[in-house]
């Protein structure tokens, strides 16, 4: 399994991105730097799209990618849950923002939204999907990402403290998770449902007490204002932790 960072960033410039995964070129988690990372040709391979919560900057392309499969007579599944789907189709694809591209064309809509529940193993695209509840400022999901060849992630979206709970049901070799602000910042983003390094090193502590080792993990919806301080702080846990922590950076190919 082989996942391409498309962004990795909680803010965008010429040189950040959204954060965007892609999985083996055809499963997207997230869709904040979807079409802007992927040239028409290689947007019509992505099978399904899988959206953790309704915050913009996560759900973002939807409607650029609406009308770029419209445009070619091409469809795609995008799996969220009920949150999601209401902002979506109340506020993005209304009819007055954006067309209602999840309704046409009648017979076979661009874009067919699914509702997926907490912890309901989905098989898609030869993939096992398994949406996991995180703790954020709105309703959010996860997902981990098990191939055929039982290579597995985790994709946490935005997320406070409280993953660790998570690992008496899944096992995943690598995590993808959030890492938005310094240290010196915990108190205003753990209000906000946020990790900053200091908050994910008391996570990781409580993982291997569950599994007795943790997976390689690398750090994405990072602010670009402040990632040097976030890398430093984020060594420091790895070191501390006997952890693998890198911070993902746009274009990479990460092979699991």
């Amino acid at each position: 399994m082989q996942v391409k960072v498309l962004g990795a960033h909680n803010t965008e410039s010429r040189n950040t991105r959204h954060t965007c995964l892609l999985v083996d070129d055809i499963l997207a988690l997230d869709a904040g730097g979807l079409t802007s990372s992927l040239s028409f040709k290689n947007q019509m391979k992505v099978k399904a799209v899988f959206l953790t919560h309704a915050h913009y900057d996560h759900i973002r392309d939807i409607p650029a990618l609406a009308i770029n499969l419209f445009l070619r007579k091409r469809s795609i599944d995008i799996y969220t849950h009920q949150a999601v789907y209401d902002i979506i189709t109340q506020h993005l694809l209304n009819g007055k923002m954006y067309p209602e591209y999840h309704k046409k064309p009648i017979d076979n809509p661009t874009l067919r939204l699914h509702l997926v529940e907490p912890f309901q193993e989905l098989n898609i695209e030869g993939y096992r999907i398994l949406p996991v509840p995180v703790a954020h400022a709105i309703p959010a999901l996860g997902y981990q990402v098990t191939s055929s060849d039982n290579k597995t992630l985790l994709y946490t979206g935005d997320t406070g403290a409280g993953i660790s709970r998570l690992w008496e049901h899944i096992s995943p070799q690598v995590l993808f998770i959030e890492l938005t602000a310094s240290n010196r910042w915990e108190q205003a983003v753990k209000d906000n449902g946020h990790l900053t390094p200091n908050l994910l090193s008391q996570e990781l502590k409580m993982i291997r007490e569950i599994r007795g080792s943790l997976p390689r993990i690398f750090a994405v919806h990072i602010n670009p204002d402040a990632e040097d301080e976030i890398r430093t702080e984020a060594s420091q846990v790895a070191e501390s932790s006997r952890a693998s922590i890198s911070s993902a950076r746009k274009e990479q190919r990460i092979q699991i």
